[in-house]
């Protein structure tokens, strides 16, 4: 059976019951958040941006199937300072819609984020993202150095250090034959029972159901990619992870990008990331948008 397109996934009780929980977290960012498309050739992308239009402008990329609303609990405090973009990723869950040259490669996938800042008449940018969203982070940024200002990585999985089998294992019926019932298994195993957002995990867990693509993966650089690199960049890493090893990933951030900043939240997982510690991880945000 072939996959359902986005207009026929939106016409199920599925694809309601989705909207209505994107909807309902969306309703918890600050007044005076806005959203809106931008046309390309690759597709339509939704984005929900927040604060002032003449602040420092901020681009912030979610996790795999997290969608841009994600950012709830960190928005007010970036938006105090600067423009926020958040950007639902196209191809993944969420309110993108893939058009008539959906993203096949990475070079796909980077051309589709230029156009994104483009068309957000953005000339140079702060850069946030976490998990999957670091991953096409760290890539944009080393394809266009001179246009990202501070870039923060949030968890960064297979940037810098490899995943745990442990946790690839227990991913992968998620990957393969992803449900409502195993995504929620997956977050609730990973974060040890700490207690979430149930309207967000609704959110990811509905959004299994999403008709994605497939899932575009930049490779980890080699450490030649970073030899001339020089963005400011912070990565901020969970103690609790279960998708690497913090210490491991710390080291090897050191190795390649040694003036760069570290954060280790002691109280946080892969995935109570960016949602929980907010006040720990809007600090650290801040502190790598050069905001404080």
């Amino acid at each position: 059976m072939s996959q359902p397109t986005i207009d026929e996934f939106a016409n199920t009780a599925a694809g309601a019951a989705f909207y209505r929980a994107y909807d309902t977290v969306l309703s918890r960012w600050p007044d005076g958040t806005t959203s809106f498309d931008l046309e390309s050739e690759h597709g339509s992308t939704r984005i929900n941006a927040y604060g002032p239009p003449e602040a420092p402008p901020v681009v912030l990329l979610p996790g795999g199937g997290a969608t841009s609303t994600v950012w709830f609990a960190n928005v007010a405090a970036l938006g105090a300072r600067h423009r926020i973009y958040a950007v639902d990723i196209l191809g993944d869950a969420g309110r993108s819609v893939v058009g008539s040259r959906p993203p096949r490669t990475v070079d796909d996938l980077l051309a589709w984020f230029v156009g994104v800042v483009d068309g957000l008449g953005l000339g140079t940018f702060g850069l946030a993202g976490h998990s999957y969203g670091a991953m096409i982070a760290l890539a944009a940024a080393l394809r266009m150095p001179d246009r990202v200002v501070d870039l923060v990585l949030l968890e960064p999985n297979s940037c810098f250090a490899g995943m745990k089998p442990g946790y690839l294992w227990r991913a992968l019926p998620v990957l393969l034959r992803p449900s409502e019932q195993r995504e929620r298994a997956l977050v609730m195993w990973e974060t040890g029972g700490r207690e979430l957002d149930e309207e967000w995990l609704e959110v990811l867990a509905l959004g299994a159901a999403f008709p994605a693509s497939k899932t575009i993966a930049p490779k980890r650089p080699p450490a030649k990619a970073f030899a001339d690199f020089d963005v400011a960049t912070t990565v901020i890493l969970a103690r609790g992870s279960k998708v690497h090893d913090s210490t491991r990933v710390e080291e090897a951030v050191r190795r390649v990008l040694p003036d760069a900043r570290t954060v280790v939240l002691d109280d946080a997982t892969h995935h109570t990331l960016p949602l929980y510690p907010a006040a720990a991880v809007n600090t650290a945000l801040l502190d790598g948008f050069g905001a404080r």
